[in-house]
C-alpha cells in the first residue's frame, strides 16, 4: 500500500515539475490553471496524509507559508564579485584593448540585458536544489532557500544531463506589471507605495513568511554557472546547456564578434529597453571563452571577462504648474506633480506622483520651480531634482494642504507611516464612491451593469450614499440619468436584485472593512456563522482565525463600532442580502459525474455557465478551464468557436448540447 501511494506523490511531483517547466521555460503551458490547481491539491492533501515521503523540492513548496524568524549567514564558496561600470563607448573600447594585449588570439563577447533586481546563488546538489543565498558582501549572504522555491521558474529539480553538484548566479526580479499590482494593493490599504522594483524585489526575498513571497510573484532569470569543473568550452554553451536543465535565461543575450557588434547591441535595446515587461538598466558583457575567462582573472573587486555598460537615466527640465491632492477609495492621500508637458522616453509626461510631504520636503518643492523628471527604467516619471537657478525670490515653498480637498476634514498622519489620510470614510465623496464601486465589483457582490462612471451619477444626484441605498433604486430613478437607456436601468435592477443571492463571504469582502481582503473575508466566515457573530467578536477573539493580526482585528472592531456603519448592515439584512453562512451549496447529490471533467463553451440558452458548473460540482464532476486531452465533455451552446474545433481535433471529447447534459445528469 504504502509503495503504490509514494509512487503516486512522486508521479505527481514528476507531472508538476514538467508543467511549471512547460509554462515558465518553454512559454507552452500544457494544462489550465484550474487543472494544475487540482493537481496540486491532490499532492498536498496526500503529503498531509503521509509526512513521512516528505521532500523540500516537492511542487507543493512553492506554495510557501513557512515562517523564518532568522536568514543564517552563509560564506560564498566562489565570491560574488561586482563588475566594473562603464558609461560610453570609449570606455569599452579601451576594456577590449587591455583584453587583447593579455590575448594573443580572437576574442569573442557574450552580451546579455542588465536585469535591475536581486543577485541570487542558487546550489544544485544531485539535481535538487539545496541552497539559496543572497549576493551579500560578495564574500557571504543570507540563506534565503524556503523564499526561493516559491519562485516559480526557478527549477525545484532538474532535468537532462546535469553536473552532480554546482551554483546557479542569477537575478529575482519584478515585472513592471507584478510592480503595479503591488503598489495598487498597497494605496487601496493606505499605504506608501514602494519606490521601485529593484528594491521591491530585493526586500520581498527578505520577507519572514514565504507565503507572502510567494503572493509578490517574483521572476528570475539565471546567467552564470559556477563550479570547479565547467562542462562547456564557453559562456554561450553553458547558458544553452543550462537551458535544458530546466534554467530560465535570456531569451536577449547575442553572441557579439566584436566591438562594433556590441555597440548596435547596445543601442537596439537603450531604445527598446521600454519596451521590456521587466526593468534594465544596462548591458552586461562577458568574454566568452572559459579559457580565455581564466587568462585574464580577476582584480581586487571584478572580473577583467566581464564589463557592464550602464544606461544613462532619461532626464529632462520641465515646469511644476501645480500640486494637486488625489483621495483614494481608503481615505489615503496622494500629491501630485502637474507639470508643463514634456517627452520623456517615448511619451509625453504631464504628471508625476510625489507620493508624500516626506518626498516634497526632501526636494524642497517650491511654486512654479522647474524640476528634472526621470523615467530611467521605470514606468512611473518622478520628480528627482529642482534646478534651484531658475527660481524666483517670489517662488513659495509648497506647503502641505491640512485639510482633505474633496470635504474639508482635517487630515490625520499615521506616527508609524508617510501618508495622510483622511478619517471622514462614510462622508467624503472619493471615498463614498470608491467604496460603492468596490460593492458591486466582480468579486465582491458582482453588480456587472453598475458601473463607475454610474455610481458617480447616483451620488451626485443624491440617490446612493452607501452599498444599502442600492437595494432601494427604481428604474423610474434611474432613467433620467445621462446615457441611461430602459433596457440599461432594467438590467441595473435585475443585477441588484440578483445581488441578494451572493454568499456571506463575498458579501463581507464587498462592505469594504479596512484591510479585509477576499482572503481574510474567507477565513472570517469560516469561523462566524453569522455577522452578528463577527460583530460581538472582540480583538482577541479575532486574532485566533489563521492570518488574522491585531492591525486587522482592531479595523473589524473599529467598523463595528460605528452606529452608521451598523444601520447600513442592518438595512442590508433587511432587503434580502446574505449576511449569514447559507446552507452548505457544495453539498453532493450525486456521484453520477465522479471523475468526469467539463468544459461550457457558446451562448448557452437553458442555463446560466456558473449554474451549469455548480451542477457538475453537485454531482462530483470537475469543472476545467481549457481544451485538452484531458477533458471528457464539452458542453456547446451557440456560436462555440475554437473550443469547439479543438475538441474535434483531439478526438477523444464528447461534444454534449444543453439538453444532452442535462439527460446525462437526469438519466441517473
Amino acid at each position: 500500500m504504502s509503495e503504490n501511494i509514494q509512487h503516486k506523490i512522486e508521479q505527481l511531483r514528476k507531472e508538476l515539475h514538467q508543467h511549471n517547466e512547460n509554462y515558465y521555460l518553454m512559454d507552452e503551458p500544457s494544462i489550465s490553471d484550474l487543472e494544475f490547481d487540482l493537481l496540486l491539491k491532490e499532492l498536498q492533501d496526500l503529503e498531509a496524509q503521509y509526512p513521512e515521503f516528505y521532500d523540500d523540492n516537492s511542487p507543493t513548496i512553492r506554495v510557501g507559508g513557512g515562517v523564518t524568524k532568522i536568514f543564517p549567514t552563509i560564506q560564498h564558496q566562489f565570491r560574488m564579485y561586482s563588475l566594473d561600470n562603464s558609461y560610453d563607448f570609449d570606455d569599452l573600447a579601451d576594456w577590449e584593448k587591455r583584453i587583447i594585449k593579455t590575448i594573443d588570439e580572437p576574442v569573442e563577447f557574450v552580451a546579455e540585458l542588465k536585469y535591475d533586481g536581486a543577485s541570487i546563488s542558487i546550489l544544485y546538489e544531485n539535481g535538487k536544489l539545496s541552497q539559496a543565498v543572497t549576493r551579500g558582501d560578495g564574500f557571504q549572504g543570507d540563506e534565503i532557500t524556503s523564499n526561493v522555491r516559491t519562485i516559480s521558474d526557478i527549477p525545484l529539480k532538474l532535468s537532462g544531463d546535469f553536473p552532480e553538484r554546482f551554483f546557479m548566479r542569477g537575478e529575482i526580479y519584478l515585472t513592471r506589471k507584478n510592480f503595479d499590482k503591488i503598489n495598487k494593493l498597497r494605496e487601496e490599504e493606505g499605504l506608501d507605495p514602494f519606490m521601485n522594483p529593484r528594491n521591491t524585489a530585493s526586500g520581498s526575498l527578505k520577507m519572514q513568511d514565504s507565503g507572502e513571497v510567494r503572493k509578490r510573484r517574483l521572476s528570475s532569470v539565471l546567467y552564470q554557472f559556477v563550479s570547479d569543473e565547467i562542462p562547456a568550452e564557453t559562456h554561450w554553451e553553458l547558458l544553452h546547456e543550462a537551458k535544458k536543465w530546466g534554467f530560465k535565461i535570456s531569451d536577449q543575450a547575442k553572441l557579439c564578434k566584436n566591438l562594433e557588434e556590441i555597440k548596435e547591441f547596445i543601442n537596439f535595446w537603450d531604445t527598446e529597453r521600454h519596451n521590456l515587461p521587466f526593468e534594465i538598466d544596462g548591458i552586461v558583457l562577458k568574454v566568452n571563452s572559459i579559457k580565455q575567462q581564466r587568462q585574464l582573472g580577476y582584480t581586487a573587486k571584478s572580473p577583467r571577462w566581464a564589463m557592464a555598460y550602464k544606461f544613462k537615466a532619461e532626464k529632462v527640465e520641465t515646469e511644476l504648474q501645480s500640486v494637486s491632492y488625489q483621495v483614494g477609495r481608503t481615505g489615503a492621500i496622494t500629491p501630485v506633480a502637474n507639470l508643463k508637458p514634456v517627452l520623456l522616453a517615448g511619451t509625453i509626461v504631464k504628471r508625476a506622483s510625489l507620493h508624500n510631504e516626506d518626498i516634497i520636503k526632501k526636494l524642497d518643492l517650491h511654486e512654479h520651480d522647474f524640476v528634472y523628471v526621470e523615467k530611467g527604467g521605470e514606468i512611473i516619471p518622478k520628480i528627482v531634482g529642482v534646478n534651484a537657478e531658475k527660481r524666483t525670490s517670489e517662488s513659495k515653498e509648497i506647503e502641505y494642504i491640512k485639510n482633505c480637498p474633496e470635504c474639508g476634514t482635517e487630515l490625520v498622519k499615521i506616527v508609524d507611516q508617510a501618508i495622510h489620510f483622511c478619517p471622514n470614510d462614510l462622508h467624503c465623496p472619493p471615498q463614498v464612491v470608491g467604496r460603492m464601486i468596490h460593492y458591486v465589483s466582480r468579486k465582491a457582490l458582482n453588480i456587472d451593469n453598475l458601473g463607475s462612471e454610474t455610481i458617480e451619477q447616483l451620488y451626485k444626484e443624491k440617490l446612493v450614499e452607501n452599498p444599502a441605498d442600492f437595494y432601494t433604486l427604481t428604474k423610474e430613478q434611474l432613467l433620467p440619468l445621462e446615457r441611461m437607456a430602459e433596457k440599461s436601468a432594467q438590467n441595473i435592477i435585475t443585477g441588484i436584485e440578483k445581488s441578494k443571492e451572493i454568499a456571506f463571504e463575498k458579501v463581507l469582502y464587498g462592505i469594504g472593512i479596512k484591510h479585509v481582503g477576499e482572503t481574510v473575508a474567507k477565513k472570517l466566515v469560516k469561523n462566524f456563522n453569522t455577522i452578528e457573530d463577527l460583530k460581538n467578536a472582540t480583538a482577541e477573539e479575532l486574532c485566533q482565525v489563521e492570518d488574522i493580526g491585531m492591525k486587522i482585528a482592531i479595523s473589524i472592531v473599529d467598523f463595528f463600532n460605528n452606529s452608521e456603519n451598523i444601520l447600513m448592515l442592518e438595512r442590508l439584512k433587511s432587503y434580502g442580502v446574505q449576511l449569514e453562512k447559507g446552507e452548505n451549496t457544495n453539498e453532493v447529490l450525486s456521484n453520477v459525474l465522479e471523475g468526469k471533467t467539463f468544459l461550457f463553451t457558446g451562448k448557452l440558452s437553458l442555463f446560466t455557465r456558473e449554474s451549469a458548473e455548480e451542477m457538475v460540482e453537485k454531482h462530483n464532476g470537475k469543472n476545467i478551464s481549457a481544451v485538452s486531452k484531458n477533458l471528457n465533455y464539452l458542453v456547446v451552446g451557440e456560436k462555440a468557436g475554437s473550443k469547439l474545433k479543438k475538441a474535434q481535433d483531439i478526438g477523444t471529447i464528447t461534444i454534449l448540447d444543453e439538453q444532452q447534459f442535462l439527460d446525462l445528469i437526469e438519466k441517473h
